[in-house]
């Protein structure tokens, strides 16, 4: 391991920085999904309620002006992580191919020592 070259040492560094880069990023796009599935499912519970709709500020629950106003917030909730989870997969594809080229050139270089 000692007769590695400097360059070398150096890309192995950061394909270990690109992999742990993905797993952030993945775990991340994991999160968002989720939260945007229970912001689906609470579209949908409050699309078939009736009656008073009750909203989370901080630790309180306040008394919503009215169920249109519930969904317009979560629909502008659900764009956002729309958003944020199309720039995670962009992120996330950007990584992958410099960690592909950063395993193919680690590779190469120590098939020729």
């Amino acid at each position: 391991m000692n007769n590695i070259s400097p360059q070398l040492q150096n890309q192995i560094a950061q394909f270990q920085q690109v992999q742990q880069q993905i797993q952030t990023v993945a775990t991340q796009k994991m999160q968002m999904e989720a939260q945007r599935r229970e912001m689906d499912r609470t579209k949908e519970e409050l699309s078939k309620s009736g009656g008073d709709v009750y909203k989370n500020v901080g630790s309180l629950l306040i008394k919503a002006d009215g169920k249109d106003s519930v969904l317009k917030e979560l629909e502008e909730t659900l764009e956002t992580l729309e958003v944020r989870v199309k720039a995670l997969d962009r992120q996330e594809k950007g990584l992958r191919e410099k960690f592909q080229t950063l395993q193919e050139s680690i590779n190469k270089a120590m098939g020729s020592q």
